[in-house]
């Protein structure tokens, strides 16, 4: 009898250790993943093709072709979504006149960003979260703006991302503010990005981050024939455009080179999209952008905003920038039949873990420290809580300094932890998280004297 028992405990035993809970999701952001359609973006993707070109230089007056129509027709789906928001979002085309530069941009042109402001619960939460794609398509011309430029995947993937997250945002609450932006003028300069971050410093938002979507819905690559739906790029920049000769000191003598405000968004995009999205990796790259190529994020990270852009893992340029053609048996074109909408799908639920979980947190701690007045191996760290939300406690980030990801979080309610661990052999951060364990971004500490 005893020794049934006792294999009766050891199943349980068993059993149980099966039935842990590993990764804590958030029901409410776990449903709203749940919701993300890979038809609804094949529908999107294709709807753009339709308009022949998106040109940033095509007309602006046909109701069918044309970057106009495509802006228009973008406009009319953020509409739709903002009547089911009870009020909460809003949707507007930010139009301006681009004069000619002896450039990319031969005339003066009506260029126009597209977006949907989903406004947070919050009065006192004044942050922003912004995810982007680009309208605009091209092809091997860049000036080229009468042909037909399908950019089903540059970047309609993106743009199709956005839409989708639109719609499914739409009806919850948040308590920070998200805005859903189609711009324009990627293909000539990055011109419809500039003129929003330009236009958020003017106006001084406060966004803490911004999610940048460009060439994110292709499986295979040219000339490796790698074909892979199972990892997504997120390029982040080390050391900040921003500034960095105010800072360069404090990152020599720290060791910040792996910690700017861009490489914190990218390892947090990694650690909530995977605890969130099934077969998915998020690949960190540790560059701004590839090589000879630009992003919509660019503009913001130059003017001191967190920003990444979200790329396919292989790109495959037989369908970017080129002329529509078959030559030599191999087709030549952006089209919809080359992209893989399981994986856009899966991408756009990347984007949609991160915002809901950005959104619904407090905000990042203030005037967080590290103790170094004195010799010892252990670390103290304060800080104070922050400006917006009511934190339920707050977990301290710790990492080896050659480790590219944090190794170990400690939950307090405290504002000041001491950590038998010394300060000199490893990194440490701070953030809020709310009742329902939602994080807020990581806050390096400086140094306390």
């Amino acid at each position: 009898m005893k020794k049934y028992a006792l294999q009766i405990v050891l199943l349980l035993s068993f059993y149980s250790s099966f039935s842990q809970q590993i990764i804590t999701r958030d029901p409410e952001i776990t449903a709203l993943v749940s919701q993300v359609s890979r038809d609804s973006l094949q529908a999107y993707v294709n709807k753009l093709v339709s308009f022949g070109t998106r040109h940033t230089m095509s007309v602006t007056n046909d109701k069918k072709k044309g970057i106009g129509a495509s802006r228009q027709w973008v406009l009319s789906k953020f509409q739709q979504f903002a009547s089911q928001s009870e009020g909460r979002m809003t949707a507007m085309i930010d139009t301006w006149t681009l004069k000619a530069d002896g450039k990319r941009v031969d005339k003066d042109q009506e260029i126009g960003n597209v977006m949907a402001t989903l406004k947070g619960t919050d009065p006192s939460d004044n942050r922003i979260f912004i995810v982007s794609g680009h309208i605009d398509s091209r092809v091997t011309d860049v000036m080229n703006r009468t042909a037909d430029a399908p950019g089903a995947n540059d970047d309609g993937s993106g743009t199709a991302a956005v839409i989708e997250l639109a719609r499914i945002m739409a009806k919850s609450k948040f308590s920070a503010t998200i805005i859903f932006v189609a711009v324009s003028g990627e293909e000539q300069g990055l011109l419809g990005a500039e003129h929003l971050a330009e236009k958020a410093v003017t106006e001084k938002w406060n966004i803490e981050a911004v999610l940048n979507n460009d060439i994110m819905g292709s499986n295979n690559s040219n000339e490796t024939n790698i074909i892979d739906n199972t990892r997504l790029r997120v390029f982040s920049e080390g050391l900040p455009a921003f500034e960095i000769d105010k800072k360069a000191a404090n990152i020599r003598q720290y060791g910040l080179e792996n910690d700017g405000k861009a490489r914190q968004l990218a390892r947090y995009v990694k650690e909530v999209g995977e605890r969130y999205v099934e077969n998915l990796e998020v690949v960190m790259v540790y560059r701004n952008d590839r090589f000879l190529r630009g992003g919509d994020h660019t503009p913001f990270v130059t003017k001191g905003f967190a920003a990444v852009r979200f790329s396919e893992m292989n790109e495959n340029f037989l369908h970017q920038h080129q002329d529509l053609r078959t030559e030599k048996g191999v087709e030549y074109g952006d089209f919809s039949k080359f992209m893989d909408f399981e994986y856009l799908r899966k991408n756009t639920c990347i984007n949609l873990a991160n915002l809901a979980n950005l959104a619904k947190s407090p905000g990042m701690p203030r005037e967080v420290l590290i103790e170094v007045s004195g010799l010892s191996n252990s670390t103290t760290l304060t800080w104070q809580a922050p400006e917006a939300g009511k934190p339920k406690g707050y977990y301290i980030l710790m990492r080896e300094t050659y480790q590219p990801f944090w190794q170990k979080k400690f939950f307090t309610t405290e504002l000041k932890l001491t950590l038998p661990y010394s300060k000199d052999n490893y990194f440490f951060a701070v953030q809020a998280v709310s009742e329902s364990g939602n994080e807020s971004l990581p806050v390096i500490p400086l140094p306390k004297r």
